[in-house]
């Protein structure tokens, strides 16, 4: 199905859309069971949970995509890093983007990409890292972790709850119950919007939480060059071409900078073919800017076609409440450094 199509199912109010969705209610209802069952098993000791030679820290959600994970996971190695440690990313590596924009975020740390998080946190330690950043792993209970940040989008909110396929849920609510500490995320939605999501979420995870605005900031040129501040766009007709997760809240960030933005939006992680560049180079000939996300651009930079020159959107990560929560979880991180005989010193 298209990006569309799904976006219509999930988040439609029609009779068809409801119609889609109840068709579907088998099949979430037996997804539900499955993820219940499992759960259950880690809950009651059934299922082992295994420690790896450095502490961790997972980065997670309850939903597929658009809440975050990738620039907050990257904050907090850069942030475990200033603070003295040697972290590295682990990851499942859905997409070859993900990799690559951590590369790009965080020279100098290690990205390791394998699907099974405890050998990834061994391959960590064996790179000389003392500490590890689980990006996506909140549904993945074997590896062990100090701390659970689990992310929502202040955009989504958490109305609507349904699990797939008939929505975007891997796990309800309740599920928040596990987090250390939710994470409100927000792109577009007002800081008061962000409070009354952060409000819902803390009555369910029954302990106060965060929020962090993801906004955008600098246009960088691909292919090297000065930035150009955000506010160029005002006035400006930008061609906006990619492959993200929620790619209308790209979209209503560069409007909201004043810019005319039309948008081509591919599925996420899409791996662009050259026709599909040479079309949206062509395109791009009709507009003052043609402007990607980092994600895309570290695909498709080398490959794009020109003559118009290809941005992309840097984005800036702000806590905005909960930063001594977070401290917190430095902290527990670090102890847990100290602590590891195979860390210290």
């Amino acid at each position: 199905m298209t990006r569309g199509l799904v976006n219509a199912i999930w988040f439609g109010r029609g009779p068809l859309a409801g119609a889609a969705r109840t068709a579907l209610w088998p099949a979430a209802a037996a997804y539900r069971a499955a993820t219940a069952l499992r759960n259950r098993r880690y809950d009651r000791g059934a299922s082992a949970v295994e420690r790896g030679p450095i502490p961790a820290v997972a980065v997670g959600n309850l939903t597929v995509g658009g809440t975050g994970k990738t620039p907050v996971a990257a904050w907090l190695a850069a942030e475990l890093a200033a603070r003295g440690a040697r972290p590295a990313i682990v990851l499942r590596g859905y997409g070859a983007d993900e990799p690559l924009v951590h590369e790009r975020l965080n020279p100098g740390v290690p990205v390791v990409v394998s699907p099974d998080r405890v050998a990834g946190v061994l391959r960590a330690a064996s790179l000389g890292a003392t500490a590890a950043v689980l990006d996506d792993a909140f549904q993945h209970r074997r590896a062990a972790r100090v701390a659970d940040l689990v992310l929502i989008s202040a955009e989504r909110g958490l109305t609507g709850a349904r699990l797939l396929p008939a929505g975007p849920y891997r796990e309800l609510p309740a599920a928040l119950r596990r987090a250390t500490l939710v994470v409100v995320t927000r792109k577009t939605a007002s800081a008061e919007h962000a409070e009354a999501v952060l409000r819902d979420a803390e009555r369910y995870a029954g302990k106060p939480g965060a929020v962090m605005s993801l906004l955008p900031g600098a246009l960088i040129p691909v292919a090297g060059g000065d930035p150009v501040p955000l506010g160029a766009l005002a006035g400006r007709t930008v061609l906006l071409a990619t492959g993200v997760g929620e790619p209308d809240l790209v979209a209503s960030q560069l409007s909201a900078a004043g810019a005319e933005v039309r948008l081509r939006a591919f599925a996420d992680h899409h791996a662009f073919t050259d026709a599909e560049l040479a079309a949206l180079a062509g395109e791009a000939r009709g507009a003052e800017y043609a402007v990607c996300t980092l994600k895309d651009a570290v695909k498709i930079g080398a490959r794009w076609p020109g003559p118009a020159p290809l941005w992309y959107v840097s984005q800036t990560v702000t806590v905005e409440r909960g930063a001594a929560l977070l401290e917190a979880v430095f902290a527990s991180m670090l102890a847990a450094i100290t602590e590891n005989p195979s860390t210290a010193g």
